[in-house]
């Protein structure tokens, strides 16, 4: 079989990280609400990964990445850089495998993560909140322990650990006629795309993103990388730009990607809390919010919604 990390991730390397992470994960309920159908003029199914362990999809990536190293490589552990769910699923993940996981975090990183994260058993190491005290900090983490680096988004085992979430959603529900993801760094979305390609080749992906932090959206347009340059929204998750691995699936693959207000990520994210009870992180209100800008676009047809997570820090409630 095709290593995962030796090029795009084929039908195979798909079915393969299902079947390895299978046993760790939660399969996600799917739940629909009549009142947000009637709201959107669509029939919406939300995969609720704010149920998933850890609290978000990026525990899927997050196994299959750790489940495809070598023995050998484990011994020394696995080290990453990241302020939120990436950070708290690898040690989680790691903690499962009784592996050592090394996460430098940014010192503005939220208590509630940094909690998680140690919770866990993740040994974290501080530093400056900038990309490049970030990435120097690890670099220098690797060299001490020789732990194995797991990109939170560019790295072909994570993208393939995430295209499960999708592959679930289209078994469970038939034929959509298309699934709406959010997008950060890409990892969901590219591995939103990979999985309809193969298991549901019919169904349109759609990107949602904060119109704060549009990114990705100038790049579709462009077609060309734009970098993420100082977003300003409530979407955390959502804030990184995409890496070299995601961009040119998705630019390939994906049908449109969509922008949402601030105002409209808020009232998603409320409207879920309130009519469906179930708690999503802002993030995850994203492809709502998206939906509900472009009623026309969806009207009369099923949509698959991937609410990504629901790691919240409840003293920073957007309607307190």
């Amino acid at each position: 079989m095709k290593h995962p990390m030796n090029g795009l991730p084929d039908h195979s390397v798909l079915m393969r990280a299902r079947e390895v992470i299978a046993p760790y994960i939660h399969n996600t309920a799917v739940h629909t609400c009549q009142t947000i159908n009637k709201i959107t003029g669509a029939t919406l199914f939300f995969k609720c990964e704010n149920f998933q362990k850890a609290g978000a999809f990026k525990f899927r990536g997050a196994t299959n990445a750790l489940l495809s190293l070598q023995t050998q490589a484990l011994i020394s552990g696995v080290a990453t850089h990241s302020s939120g769910n990436h950070a708290q699923a690898l040690a989680l993940a790691a903690n499962i495998q009784g592996v050592k996981a090394y996460i430098v975090m940014p010192s503005n990183a939220p208590k509630i993560k940094i909690d998680a994260v140690l919770s866990y058993g993740g040994a974290i190491t501080f530093c400056e909140p900038t990309l490049e005290a970030r990435e120097s900090t690890l670099a220098g983490i690797i060299e001490q322990t020789g732990a194995h680096e797991i990109h939170p988004y560019n790295d072909y085992r994570i993208i393939a650990g995430q295209a499960t979430a999708a592959a679930e959603l289209t078994e469970s529900c038939g034929h959509l006629d298309a699934i709406i993801s959010p997008v950060g760094g890409g990892g969901l979305l590219s591995g939103t795309i990979l999985s309809t390609r193969y298991f549901s080749p019919n169904t349109k992906v759609f990107g949602a993103e904060p119109l704060m932090a549009n990114d990705a959206w100038q790049s579709f347009q462009k077609k060309t990388f734009v970098p993420s340059t100082n977003p300003v929204t409530i979407a955390d998750g959502l804030r990184t730009s995409l890496g070299s691995l995601t961009f040119p699936i998705i630019m390939d693959g994906v049908h449109d990607i969509l922008t949402a207000t601030e105002e409209h990520i808020i009232g998603a994210m409320r409207l879920i809390w309130e009519r469906m009870k179930i708690i999503i992180e802002p993030s995850a209100a994203v492809p709502l919010a998206a939906i509900m800008e472009n009623k026309g676009l969806f009207a009369g047809k099923s949509i698959g919604v991937i609410l990504s997570g629901g790691n919240v820090d409840f003293t920073q409630l957007p309607w307190q």
